[in-house]
């Protein structure tokens, strides 16, 4: 039985205004804590911002002009980082798993946010070297990804084509398309 929070989260646009609590901010970023990694590395960073900050305008000017329209309205924005290296015996060694664990990281944090009644919607639609100036970042890190959080907005506040994004069916694919007993299949 799948939990109710992966079955209802989904990638939203419409924010409220309401700014997000900091124990519930505290909540997300306990459950991105306690995902797994490759050699227990936790390579995810976390830099976030709100609107009363001056960091916030320079993450959303780092978003593409398309993530910019609706990001800019969300009272949470959260900037996921991947540590590329780490050190393994005296030697530095690339992190070839620091996406992947990042990106678990992620989603245990927007599982957390629809169990606490929030919305999230992930990102890679930005500028790294924005913000690895902006946020000073440093070398052996890169952004993954931008996740924008808050609680459920109106959807009658949105221009048409977010809102007919929004409103459309979920759609995924079948099973049988990702996921194959044994052996890849002939067909695909």
């Amino acid at each position: 039985m799948l939990l109710a929070e992966i079955q209802k989260r989904r990638s939203e646009f419409a924010f409220s205004p309401k700014l997000v609590e900091e124990e519930k901010i505290n909540a997300l970023f306990e459950a991105a804590q306690l995902a797994p990694s490759s050699m227990n590395i936790q390579p995810w960073r976390y830099v976030y911002a709100t609107p009363a900050s001056s960091v916030f305008e320079k993450i959303v000017a780092a978003l593409h002009n398309g993530n910019q329209r609706w990001a800019k309205d969300a009272p949470l924005l959260i900037v996921s980082v991947a540590q590329k290296e780490y050190e393994f015996n005296g030697n530095i060694l690339q992190n070839r798993y620091a996406w992947h664990d990042t990106g678990m990281a992620n989603a245990l944090l927007m599982i957390q946010a629809t169990h606490l009644g929030l919305i999230s919607h992930p990102m890679g639609g930005f500028s790294p070297e924005a913000l690895i100036d902006t946020l000073q970042i440093p070398s052996s890190y890169e952004p993954v990804a931008v996740i924008a959080v808050g609680y459920p907005g109106d959807t009658q506040n949105l221009p048409n084509d977010l809102y007919e994004r929004q409103n459309r069916p979920r759609i995924r694919m079948q099973l049988s398309h990702v996921c194959f007993y044994e052996t890849w299949p002939s067909n695909t």
